[in-house]
């Protein structure tokens, strides 16, 4: 377990950060825009279960945890063999969760506008977030090394959030469609 005693370290005054390795960088270098991207993907879930109970809070709840997984992965550069990495086993949870989810749900006949209710709302936000996050894990990758389960998992996480905000905006019912040039 993590044991933070002291808060501040003034270790980043002058615009510097630490990796999982230890190795110092820029606080905008690539790997810290990834793994910061996922903070604020995590930050946003955690607005949406503000929202949400029982079976959705509970998958967002584990999400949450497997974010801090993500950005512990994503904070350490070099072997795959060290350090805490995403695991095959996350994202089969995530696709067995989608799987069962999407059953459930009214067929798509256009795309869905951001909304609903106020959690599926929330979790439109958090989705569009954790694109940001794979887009930037994505181009790390073309840089230097990352776990491509990190890419896999941030990508299927995304349809994941897509798919929960449809079911609690009562399995797709009172989800709001796109009408192409509606407005011409």
């Amino acid at each position: 377990m993590v044991r933070l005693t002291r808060i501040y370290t003034r270790g980043g005054d002058a615009g510097e950060t630490s990796l999982g390795g230890g190795a110092r960088v820029q606080k905008h270098d690539p790997r810290v825009e990834a793994y910061g991207t996922v903070d604020e993907a995590n930050a946003a879930i955690g607005l949406a279960r503000l929202e949400t109970e029982g079976e959705a809070d509970a998958m967002l709840e584990r999400i949450q945890n497997d974010l801090f997984d993500l950005g512990a992965d994503l904070c350490r550069p070099g072997s795959l063999d060290e350090g805490l990495r995403i695991a095959q086993s996350q994202i089969d949870r995530l696709e067995s969760e989608i799987d069962a989810l999407n059953e459930r749900l009214k067929p798509l006949e256009s795309f869905v506008l951001p909304g609903g209710g106020r959690a599926a709302a929330a979790l439109h936000l958090a989705r569009t977030v954790v694109r940001r996050a794979e887009r930037l894990i994505t181009a790390l990758a073309e840089q230097e090394s990352v776990n491509p389960l990190a890419v896999i998992y941030a990508n299927r996480l995304s349809d994941h959030l897509f798919v929960l905000a449809r079911h609690l905006n009562d399995d797709g019912a009172t989800d709001t469609l796109w009408i192409p040039g509606a407005n011409r």
